[in-house]
């Protein structure tokens, strides 16, 4: 009987504790243990000593500061008791839209299109996707520190970009100094400012939001915002429009380019008459010289000259008319 019970305890012991008690980490996740509802941790080091807190502000870092954790890498097969309990993360690069709420999927035309409102008071609705993954080196922030960290993160892109999206100014630029896109110099709407300006918006994103990591343990690898569609009743009217400044612009640049052309034609023919007057010169500097050494050389020497002159001339003539003497 008691050999049974022993042989039974064994059975239950193998099958529910030492069995179920090894465990695996696959290349592309991370894991960490937790014992008693406790996770392991490396001391008292906190995110706050970890370079990936220097994006956040001085206010936020005691805020943000979690416990670094004791990180599983892969491999194994490790080993858990019962009361302990592992959790495992993959770090796989995650592609949503934008528009993406991972609390509600009919939100924001079921993730497709986020609306955001301009600085002149337009409805836009904003097309793009947006790159993450969790970040190893704050996984209590992932795992423990909020209650959906994908939720929060996407929440604090939107904010941030809404508030982009509302304030947003083309870079100053002006003729004088090279501009030759009078549209977006002139124009001074946002529509056309934000789309001819999407490189900056999406740096201008990246830079603002790579404070996720040490927030929310998930790291914004990239954000492309593709599309800026402006309302159905104001496109057509954005559309004249941007033709129009599109004309006004094109004949700028063919005016500036004739003016152009002709500043160079003019250098070019001032520097030729320059260099022919300066050869005439150099030319009766010459004979000028020549003629006062043929002076200083014998009283009858320059009048011989003259003559010989005069007979290279005649030879030249086809007709030579004297004037007769009285």
């Amino acid at each position: 009987m008691l050999i049974g019970a022993l042989l039974g305890f064994l059975i239950w012991l193998t099958f529910r504790v030492i069995i179920p008690g090894f465990y695996t980490v696959d290349q592309n996740e991370r894991a960490v243990k937790t014992v008693f509802g406790r996770a392991q941790r490396l001391g008292e080091l906190t995110t706050g000593q970890d370079p990936i807190s220097a994006t956040l502000s001085e206010e936020e870092k005691p805020r943000y500061a979690y416990p670094q954790l004791r990180v599983i890498q892969p491999g194994g097969p490790y080993f858990k008791m019962p009361w302990h309990r592992v959790h495992k993360v993959s770090l796989a690069i995650q592609t949503v839209s934008i528009g993406y709420d991972p609390e509600s999927t009919s939100a924001n035309q079921s993730g497709s299109v986020l609306e955001a409102v301009t600085k002149d008071q337009l409805n836009t609705g904003l097309r793009g996707q947006l790159r993450f993954l969790v970040s190893e080196r704050n996984l209590y922030g992932y795992l423990f520190g909020v209650k959906n960290p994908v939720a929060h993160t996407m929440g604090y892109f939107i904010s941030v970009l809404r508030e982009r999206i509302a304030n947003f100014e083309a870079p100053a630029r002006s003729i004088s100094e090279g501009a030759t896109d009078v549209a977006t110099v002139a124009q001074g709407i946002s529509i056309n400012d934000l789309r001819k300006n999407l490189g900056d918006l999406n740096q201008h994103m990246e830079q603002e939001c790579a404070s996720s990591d040490a927030r929310y343990g998930i790291c914004l690898e990239a954000t492309l915002i593709t599309g800026i569609d402006p309302p159905q009743e104001v496109e057509s009217a954005l559309a004249a429009i941007n033709t129009a400044h599109n004309q006004v612009s094109s004949e700028v640049s063919l005016a500036q380019a004739s003016a152009d052309q002709k500043i160079v034609q003019s250098r070019k023919a001032v520097e030729i008459e320059t260099n022919r007057a300066q050869a005439e010169v150099q030319l009766l500097q010459q004979l000028a010289g020549e003629l006062v050494a043929l002076k200083k050389s014998g009283k009858g020497t320059l009048r011989q000259y003259l003559r010989n002159i005069r007979l290279a001339l005649y030879n030249q003539a086809n007709r030579v008319i004297l004037e007769e003497k009285a």
